[in-house]
């Protein structure tokens, strides 16, 4: 890391959390969600919209999705961040929030997502389409691949051949967020999965089927970050960042040096080194998993498994409840659910693991986690170390 950011460790916590309409909300709108997301985690970290002087959020479908935001929520804030890098955005949001609050820019940070992709009118075809115009990929776009599927299925055979990956290590990943999700009332999938019904399910984009992909949800978040002093007179026991990172190096996955290496290998590192800590120290791993492949590859850029070794490592259940390392608890994108853009939830599962009310998905005594976003296909990369108070 070129410039050091140790000082800012734990001298920011994560006051207030909440999601709203996730799974189904017909009738909603993105706006809606987020609104009503917004206003439960304010709530939740025992201030009114009348605090908020801080803003990040952003939109797969707006350029200028901050303004309307302001907008709608009534607030004026003395700090924006729009930054859209996919779905790492959300906590990629937390250095530039930090050090807003640290300059003295603002007091108090919202960070809020909502997308209606599930039940919205505008299909994902027509918005697929418009894509194509507004966001070229002019290496990819001619041969009409199935995006962003086919790029992670890419990433995933090459996987394979590189390391000996096996199809079914790949479906272990799915059911074992399935075996968290089945603790989670709040999971938009519950059945019980096997591996045999991952590998059965309709084939999408060899090798990957649609049990390997994440869900299509609808769903809003948010959370509000304070300075750690605040942070201690208000009600929600807070939870510090204790470091965080984020790493672009590509947009289109064909412009990826090796497939089997994502920028989660940059963006970790800075993580661990501004936290002062490592892999060991982690307790529960909240990764974004929009399809199986991402998992593995996660696990080995975090430092968790050697390069080539995470297939093995799923397979004999290591991230499965019970397992030695507790990852994506609420059962992630895969079985909780995915509105578009995941990060901020797997922020959002962080916290309230660390804060002890995770429910029957909770894990025991947990004081450090790290939740990891991931942008576009393999495109950006953030990560996030969060700790309580006994980590500090």
């Amino acid at each position: 890391m070129s410039g050091d950011l140790n000082h800012l460790r734990g001298k920011f916590a994560i006051a207030g959390v909440a999601t709203f309409g996730c799974g189904e909300a017909p009738g909603y709108t993105d706006m809606e969600l987020l609104a009503q997301a917004a206003r439960l985690a304010v709530a939740d970290a025992g201030l009114t919209m009348k605090d908020i002087d801080g803003l990040c959020t952003a939109s797969a479908s707006s350029a200028m999705w901050s303004m309307p935001v302001v907008e709608y929520l009534g607030i004026r804030p003395r700090f924006v961040d729009a930054t859209m890098i996919g779905g790492s955005s959300f906590i990629a949001h937390l250095m530039p929030a930090m050090q807003a609050l640290e300059s003295g820019q603002c007091d108090a940070v919202l960070v809020a997502y909502g997308s209606a992709q599930r039940t919205s009118t505008l299909s994902r075809k027509e918005i697929g389409k418009a894509r194509l115009l507004m966001d070229p990929q002019p290496y990819e776009h001619p041969y009409q691949p199935m995006l962003p599927m086919s790029a992670y299925a890419l990433a995933a055979s090459r996987h394979m051949h590189d390391f000996g990956t096996t199809r079914r290590q790949l479906a272990q990943v799915a059911v074992s967020a399935r075996q968290w999700a089945r603790k989670n009332p709040d999971a938009f999938m519950r059945d019980p999965l096997t591996v045999d019904d991952v590998l059965n399910a309709r084939m999408v984009s060899d090798p990957l089927t649609v049990r390997d992909a994440c869900l299509v949800t609808d769903g809003g978040g948010a959370y509000v970050l304070v300075r750690a002093d605040r942070a201690r007179d208000l009600p929600q026991p807070p939870v510090y960042v204790l470091g965080q990172g984020t790493a672009v190096w590509n947009r289109q996955i064909s412009s990826m040096a090796d497939l089997t290496v994502t920028a989660a290998t940059q963006s970790g590192r800075d993580a661990y080194a501004m936290a002062g800590m490592g892999p060991k120290d982690i307790n529960v791993a909240e990764l974004y998993d929009a399809f199986t492949i991402n998992t593995l590859l996660f696990l080995e850029d975090l430092g968790f498994c050697a390069k080539g070794e995470a297939g093995a490592f799923v397979e004999d259940g290591h991230i499965a409840p019970g397992g030695s390392l507790p990852v994506n608890t609420n059962g992630g994108g895969l079985s909780w659910g995915h509105p578009g853009m995941y990060g901020i939830f797997a922020a959002i599962e962080g916290v309230r693991q660390l804060r002890g009310n995770a429910g029957d998905s909770q894990v025991a005594g947990a004081q450090t986690a790290i939740v990891h976003g991931n942008g576009g296909t393999l495109s950006s990369q953030s990560t996030a170390i969060l700790g309580t108070a006994a980590a500090l």
